[in-house]
């Protein structure tokens, strides 16, 4: 009797360390995020309102990890006259110069021409595992899903980059 005590306190023990481990996501994501401030990263959870899809009765919400990096190549002056904008991955009906898929959350018709050239085509070569992005004068965030493929976090640095110089 002694013995089956024993051992039932142990495999409760053994249970209760396993229940607190950091299961392969878990630990996946935090390496990536731990590399993502290499990249010059900030890595947050954030919420962004969407606007209502097509057919949809309600809006959702986008509960998303973001990914953002700070604007360091705006004088005053562009900073003071940037212009903001979010757009997301989802068909509404405001979806004016963007590409097929995306839609404005705020900003639409804000934009120059040229520079809604260069969005939409900066938007089609963006993985698709962006679900959103949002600009304003001080970063470019990224609601990005964490794909678990390598070079993943590389290309979305390097185009989190292009739209920096881009001023987008």
């Amino acid at each position: 009797m002694k013995w089956a005590i024993i051992a039932l306190i142990m495999l409760s023990l053994v249970g209760s360390m396993m229940w607190v481990m950091p299961t392969p996501r878990q630990r996946f994501q935090a390496k990536l995020r731990l590399d993502a401030r290499k990249h010059g990263f900030q890595v947050s959870l954030g919420n962004l309102a969407l606007p209502r899809a097509q057919g949809e009765m309600e809006a959702e919400e986008l509960k998303s990890p973001v990914y953002r990096l700070q604007r360091t190549n705006l004088a005053r002056k562009e900073r003071d006259s940037f212009t903001g904008w979010t757009v997301a991955r989802i068909t509404a009906i405001a979806n004016e110069g963007l590409p097929s898929g995306w839609s404005w959350v705020k900003g639409e018709r804000a934009l120059a021409p040229a520079r809604l050239n260069q969005l939409s085509e900066w938007l089609q070569s963006l993985p698709r595992e962006v679900e959103a992005v949002e600009s304003d004068q001080f970063h470019l965030a990224l609601y990005w899903r964490e794909p678990e493929r390598a070079g993943a976090l590389g290309e979305l640095a390097e185009r989190a980059r292009q739209a920096l110089e881009l001023k987008l």
